[in-house]
């Protein structure tokens, strides 16, 4: 319904996303524990839904990732926010691959809180409905949520941590790729890869879009995102991009520009 009433000039993808950013906006301010089992694929909205929530409890089901630069969009639902306080550059790095981790990694670079097996989320579920929660709240539903807590096993990203701070902190995405490119090792050339897909204005404006967050609170991220989805509504890639990727999944997308050379200062500004 995105992609046709949006493509039609339609009402939709502004109320949608209206009402999307606004249900984010309510879940970081809500005033009482919220806790989201991350218990399976976890990407874009299902992101949204989640990590701003008190509590994020991720299993060995859990896939996460922003994948939006892959669609013509950007990592959006916060993405801002949470992806620019991620430690150091993990969250450019994940913004501008698209990358997917699990649970181990999702620790690691702050999305989810506790690793509980999935077989334990019943019982961990009872444990918390029979719980008083008089006091604080928030610290009675960490207290039991760290009984079930459990060990997710190795990470795969803290041997990478180096490189990536050492890259994505670089002032543009084509110095950034342009880096990766010139890196030895299978780490760097995955990610080249994988960026070297994605739509060129997607990529520039996730980049400034997550250097800005870092200024930026919570709502003043969110207001930025709804700007820059406006404009995204009106533009080419989504509709091509989601065509490429969700549609007709030939995952042959034909961007516009389809360089980043091709994508001017102007034109990022424009989004903003």
């Amino acid at each position: 319904k995105l992609y046709d009433e949006g493509k039609a000039g339609g009402r939709y993808p502004f109320d949608f996303y209206s009402d999307e950013y606004r249900t984010n906006a309510r879940i970081h301010h809500f005033p009482k524990p919220y806790i989201a089992l991350l218990d399976g694929i976890v990407m874009g909205g299902g992101v949204g839904f989640s990590v701003h929530g008190s509590h994020r409890v991720v299993t060995e089901n859990t896939l996460f990732a922003m994948p939006e630069t892959g669609i013509g969009l950007f990592p959006d639902v916060g993405g801002s926010y949470f992806l620019s306080r991620c430690p150091g550059q993990l969250g450019m790095y994940l913004g501008l691959t698209g990358e997917r981790i699990k649970a181990a990694d999702a620790l690691f670079v702050g999305v989810g809180d506790y690793y509980v097996p999935s077989a334990e989320l019943e019982t961990m579920e009872q444990a918390l409905r029979d719980a008083r929660y008089d006091g604080d709240p928030g610290a009675t539903a960490s207290a039991v949520l760290a009984r079930f807590a459990a060990d997710p096993g190795q990470a795969s990203l803290p041997p990478h941590r180096a490189l990536i701070d050492r890259i994505f902190a670089l002032q543009s995405v084509e110095a950034i790729l342009a880096a990766l490119q010139a890196e030895p090792g299978e780490f760097a050339a995955k990610a080249a890869a994988a960026i070297a897909t994605k739509s060129p204005t997607s990529l520039k404006i996730t980049y400034r879009q997550i250097r800005e967050g870092a200024a930026r609170d919570f709502d003043d991220c969110m207001r930025m995102e709804w700007r820059m989805v406006n404009r995204v509504i009106r533009g080419h890639d989504f509709y091509e991009g989601t065509r490429a990727v969700v549609i007709d999944k030939d995952q042959k997308p034909a961007w516009r520009p389809d360089s980043l050379a091709g994508v001017s200062v102007a034109e990022v500004d424009a989004y903003f």
